[in-house]
């Protein structure tokens, strides 16, 4: 049995422990899709008290949730290269404090949304907390190589509530925009599986290429990187978006494909990480042109 590696605190600020405890990385990109899906849900500017209010509600949950998420991990992380400067495994933070820590972040987060917002956004935020800290990060990322396929769901919710902090109710357009991210989140973190596989096989972590091998974790990304560009297209063929968003999205969704095609035809180790790096981007493009294609289309009418 793996033992978790005991490191010599790490002398760095402790408001900095705490802040990588939240993943602001991982956070600020799912709040790029959040505050978009507001947007998104009115054709005109959101209202401020929602946009401010609103954003800090669901940051805090994202931050909970991520708080938890390396709580649970701190014996995989101890073991992972990429994690093992994180600040429970470097014992700048302990586990107590973390767990303490992740509480008060969720119980603000649930108490602005239910009282500021709405209590559609509170429910639906707190099964996405639970989603992700608990169902994908105790169960489902030792359980099945499927993990990031069903506990993805989790993680692509965050345009969803960032609808429902506008609106009050969920719109099958907002749905639209959670099943883009639940398209993304397999080619997205299968790319890096295989660069970490053997890490993960040493943490005993059942990720697809630990469990299926290199050539089909290649051939399940390119597979669902068509799904996600035929995905992708639905917005458009709905009448949500419009040209702009269109073109756009061909132009970044090809460029994914030609990612995903050297990844699974040419033995080039940096393709893998180049792979994950473009699949960020590309979100982050995407929902942004779906902003400018709505404001667009509105100011032509």
């Amino acid at each position: 049995m793996t033992t978790l590696i005991e490191k010599p605190a790490v002398d760095k600020p402790l408001w900095r422990a705490y802040w990588e405890l939240t993943k602001p990385g991982v956070v600020a990109l799912l709040m790029v899709t959040a505050v978009i899906g507001m947007f998104l849900a009115t054709p005109g500017m959101v209202p401020l008290r929602v946009l401010v209010l609103g954003s800090l509600g669901l940051a805090l949950s994202m931050m909970a949730s991520a708080v938890v998420n390396q709580v649970m991990d701190q014996r995989i992380d101890a073991i992972m290269a990429r994690t093992q400067n994180r600040p429970l495994v470097e014992g700048r933070v302990n586990t107590r404090a973390a767990l303490f820590f992740a509480a008060v972040l969720c119980v603000l987060s649930l108490l602005i949304l239910d009282v500021f917002i709405n209590r559609l956004t509170a429910v639906l935020t707190f099964f996405g907390i639970v989603g992700y800290a608990f169902v994908y990060t105790l169960w489902l990322k030792r359980a099945t190589p499927q993990n990031i396929v069903i506990g993805g769901l989790a993680g692509a919710i965050p345009p969803l509530l960032g609808w429902t902090a506008v609106t009050g109710e969920v719109h099958p357009h907002a749905l639209l925009l959670v099943l883009i991210i639940f398209a993304w989140t397999p080619p997205h973190f299968w790319a890096l599986a295989i660069h970490r596989r053997d890490e993960y096989a040493k943490a005993d972590i059942p990720m697809l290429p630990v469990t299926h091998g290199l050539d089909f974790t290649k051939t399940s990304v390119l597979l669902y990187t068509v799904i996600l560009l035929l995905t992708a297209l639905l917005p458009y063929l709905t009448g949500m978006s419009g040209i702009i968003y269109l073109v756009g999205s061909s132009i970044l969704g090809a460029i994914f494909l030609a990612y995903a095609i050297k990844l699974k035809f040419r033995n080039d180790p940096k393709v893998p990480m180049k792979t994950f790096g473009y699949s960020i981007t590309y979100l982050f493009l995407l929902f942004l042109l779906l902003l400018v294609d709505h404001y667009f289309r509105i100011n032509l009418i």
